[in-house]
């Protein structure tokens, strides 16, 4: 039952990755897009790019940053600073996982949705736009900080339910999918 759950929420992880490459293609385009129009708007006399479509591009970068960080803790690209870490045996890294994620990772998940939690459900009920002329409402990329939360939230879980199962079996091995591929 465990690990059924913690391999939904991988493969929910793995979409949120393959839709974050689709995003990162579409942000470069857009960026691309935004240069050449302003230079060219420039030489030719006329605004061809708008507020909006600078916007959208942040917007895309702040989606790929906020939707990755659970992708990114299930193929263990987060930065450990740890430096003794990997001198420990496997099973006491697992421990160290498992303490860690569960006194410091889900507790930090929890905490950043309640703080968000207000500034998301004000931006939403004053429909929260730009600040400058064209630009694009802020209420919906306001929202993707508390679902970034939950993801990271349930990639957590899956990663406590993996390291605890390790434990419990005392079987230590790291699938493919664990290990960081940077």
């Amino acid at each position: 039952m465990a690990a059924r759950l913690a391999d939904a929420i991988d493969a929910l992880a793995e979409g949120a990755g393959a839709l974050i490459r689709w995003l990162v293609l579409v942000m470069v385009l857009l960026g691309a897009f935004n240069a050449v129009a302003r230079y060219l708007g420039r030489s030719i006399g006329v605004q061809l790019s708008s507020n909006a479509f600078i916007e959208a591009q942040w917007y895309l970068f702040s989606l790929i940053f906020l939707l990755g960080a659970g992708y990114t803790l299930k193929r263990k690209g987060h930065v450990r600073v740890d430096v003794l870490y990997e001198r420990f045996s496997a099973r006491t890294r697992a421990w160290i996982d498992l303490a860690g994620t569960l006194v410091l990772l889900l507790p930090f998940c929890v905490f950043g949705v309640v703080m968000a939690w207000p500034s998301v459900r004000n931006s939403w009920s004053l429909r929260e736009g730009s600040p400058d002329p064209g630009g694009l409402p802020r209420y919906p990329i306001k929202t993707v900080i508390l679902l970034a939360f939950a993801l990271l939230f349930l990639q957590g879980v899956a990663w406590a339910l993996r390291r605890g199962d390790q434990i419990r079996r005392g079987r230590f091995e790291e699938s493919p999918d664990e290990v960081a591929t940077l």
